[in-house]
């Protein structure tokens, strides 16, 4: 970074050795306009973040310096958007955004502003965040130049998150910005000014403007980044996820009876998340680490002799998954049934890591898991919280041997993603019937066989077993 002589102007025109750059400058001269790149490139930048994004402000015509620099870059397809004024071009693996300088007012019951052309001074005012007003001039005069009336980079270096203008101004015109904030704190690891944190709790009901699909697009943003319950701590202190996301509220708290407690399980899903956050980076993996206990409140008991149980939370948490997805507007396909077999299977292997590991359960658990074993086993290695140190260690061991286990019984039986040898066709044609009872009976027996290790995982074994089964219920094979 070079800074000019007697002056406090920093220039960084090290930021800008994108090919692209030199083109809209090249154009915005012509044009006789001033341009900048601004927001999350500028920040990532000096973040040592990767970006692929680059937003690109024309004091002007941002549409027309989009078209012309698309054509200079050969011929370039433009998407425009006149409706908001911005031009989009895409340029290798960059995604390059043009939008005209603008100022907005905003309508109390929405958050769509009325759009107005403006100054660049104007344009940094309307955005969220310091950190994200940031601007590096692309023309000739004063290429590189960084342009930060909000003190965005002091707020990188102290790590703050801070709203250029009033937050209650901030928030209330746009409240999905309380998102935003809470996001970038958990992505970046930093603090919310107390005054803004202030005002998130003052707006928070202002949320029920914004629709669930963008509040759902920032919680995955949480939930992916390398520490999840930052935010999640954030959004629960804020009193926001109390109205996006109510069913994980009611796992906070502890119970007390005759002097026994059971843990909170709120903060036990975010060490969850965490210890799985170190494993993994999939989406639907992690979301079924948010939802793994979900179902503890509704089957909270208490018994005098045992205490606190939770019996059955795995079955009532899967049946819960649609419901909570189809709230949160998440994608009603496989990755929530995904999220939903996860649920229901991760306490298998934690039973198996404390009992003794037989066969049968094996083949049992790769049968109900299929390919997503190995996601269940990380799942299930993140749900070990305890603070007990010999505890942790015995468990770990134990979830060593369960994977030794599967692996050996893969091999030999190859029942990952099983499917019967013998299907119910087979069956009727054997023995010249009809769908009914008795080959339902005849295929779960064939399946308990080949489960218990009482035949081998082969069509001929399993057609053999098939011709016995059904001579026991008076059912004799058709003659070929």
């Amino acid at each position: 970074m070079a800074t000019e002589q007697n002056t406090k102007q920093v220039f960084m025109p090290e930021a800008l050795t994108h090919p692209v750059f030199k083109v809209v400058a090249e154009v915005a001269d012509e044009m006789g306009v001033k341009a900048y790149a601004v927001g999350g490139f500028v920040r990532d930048f000096i973040l040592y973040r990767p970006c692929k994004d680059i937003d690109i402000v024309v004091v002007g015509k941002g549409i027309e310096v989009a078209l012309n620099v698309a054509a200079k870059l050969g011929d370039r397809k433009v998407n425009v958007y006149k409706t908001f004024g911005t031009a989009q071009v895409v340029y290798e693996d960059y995604d390059i955004e043009f939008v005209g300088a603008r100022k907005e007012s905003y309508n109390r019951e929405s958050r769509k502003p009325v759009v107005e052309d403006g100054t660049l001074e104007d344009d940094q005012k309307r955005r969220d965040f310091t950190i994200n007003a940031l601007a590096i001039s692309l023309n000739k005069e004063n290429y590189g130049l960084l342009l930060d009336p909000f003190g965005g980079m002091q707020d990188i270096e102290d790590k703050i998150i801070r709203t250029p203008l009033d937050p209650d101004i901030t928030y209330s015109d746009d409240p999905l910005r309380m998102m935003r904030a809470i996001r970038f704190a958990s992505q970046l690891d930093f603090q919310i000014e107390a005054k803004s944190f202030e005002s998130i709790i003052r707006n928070k009901e202002r949320i029920e403007i914004i629709s669930k699909e963008r509040i759902a697009e920032e919680l995955n943003k949480i939930i992916l980044s390398d520490i999840p319950s930052i935010g999640f701590s954030l959004l629960f202190d804020c009193g926001l996820l109390h109205l996006i996301f109510p069913e994980m509220v009611k796992l906070q708290g502890v119970e007390t009876i005759n002097g026994m407690s059971h843990k909170d399980n709120f903060y036990h899903t975010l060490q969850v998340l965490d210890n799985l956050a170190l494993r993994s980076k999939d989406l639907w993996l992690r979301w079924a680490a948010v939802l793994h206990d979900i179902a503890k409140p509704a089957t909270k008991r208490f018994d005098t002799k045992v205490g606190w149980t939770f019996h059955g939370h795995e079955d009532k948490g899967a049946r819960m998954v649609p419901k909570i997805f189809a709230e949160l507007k998440l994608p009603l396909n496989e990755k929530m049934r995904y999220v939903q077999k996860m649920v229901q299977l991760h306490l298998r292997p934690i039973v198996l890591a404390q009992e003794t590991v037989t066969d049968s359960a094996i083949r049992r658990l790769l049968v109900d898991a299929g390919d997503d074993i190995d996601d269940l086993m990380l799942l299930c290695q993140a749900d070990v919280t305890t603070k007990d140190w010999n505890k942790q260690k015995k468990y770990l061991k134990n979830f060593e041997l369960v994977k030794q286990k599967l692996k050996e019984v893969e091999e030999k039986d190859s029942l990952r993603n099983w499917q019967p040898p013998i299907t119910g066709q087979d069956i009727m044609e054997c023995f010249g019937i009809g769908p009914s009872l008795q080959v339902g009976i005849i295929k779960d027996a064939i399946r308990e066989a080949i489960l218990e290790g009482i035949i081998p995982n082969q069509r001929e074994a399993a057609y053999g077993f098939m011709l016995e089964r059904g001579k026991e219920m008076g059912l004799n094979p058709k003659q070929k």
